[in-house]
């Protein structure tokens, strides 16, 4: 049994529902991440409204397969505006998925079932479907003309990274949120 569950002979609640986010070991903080990859996607911020969309377009980092980051010890040296999560950013950063681990602690819910520290198991949030795993491309794909946002138009994008909003009909441009 994964030393994370609640064993029911301890009596023990996991750390996640025992201690705050600032709280947490860097292990335990490190642990919370379900490798779903959501927050690695390149989302499209419309400059008037703030409305964020997520796209399928993964950071050039994002292993497609495994959803973790090649190289996340380093990854603000590649990739200078990466967001690093801290205890007190989780709170201010909009854009997190609403099913984020980090998310849902600092907003005192639970985890889902499919979390792997909830199921013991890596690859619950990939067959639960929640993963990008199979859903995204990476930045680095040669091709990358047009950007599927989340709510399924393809939007044309130009060399120089702007594309026209089908929402506002104004040229926005495709920036790291």
């Amino acid at each position: 049994m994964p030393q994370n569950k609640i064993s029911p002979d301890s009596g023990t609640a996991p750390f996640w529902k025992s201690k705050s986010l600032g709280e947490m070991t860097r292990q335990e903080w490190e642990s919370l991440c379900d490798g779903c990859g959501r927050c690695c996607l390149l989302k499209l911020e419309d400059v008037d409204s703030g409305h964020i969309d997520f796209t399928n377009v993964a950071c050039r980092l994002l292993d497609l397969g495994t959803c973790r980051c090649t190289r996340y010890g380093e990854r603000k040296r590649f990739v200078p505006d990466c967001v690093v999560l801290t205890p007190g950013t989780v709170e201010q950063i909009s854009w997190m998925p609403a099913t984020c681990a980090y998310r849902l602690i600092a907003e005192g819910r639970e985890l889902y079932w499919w979390h792997p520290l909830v199921s013991g198991n890596t690859e619950t949030v990939h067959s639960a479907g929640v993963s990008v795993r199979g859903r995204a491309i990476s930045e680095n794909e040669p091709a990358i003309s047009r950007i599927m946002s989340s709510s399924g138009r393809i939007e044309p994008v130009r060399a120089d990274g702007i594309f026209v909003s089908h929402e506002s009909g104004e040229p926005c441009r495709l920036e790291k949120a």
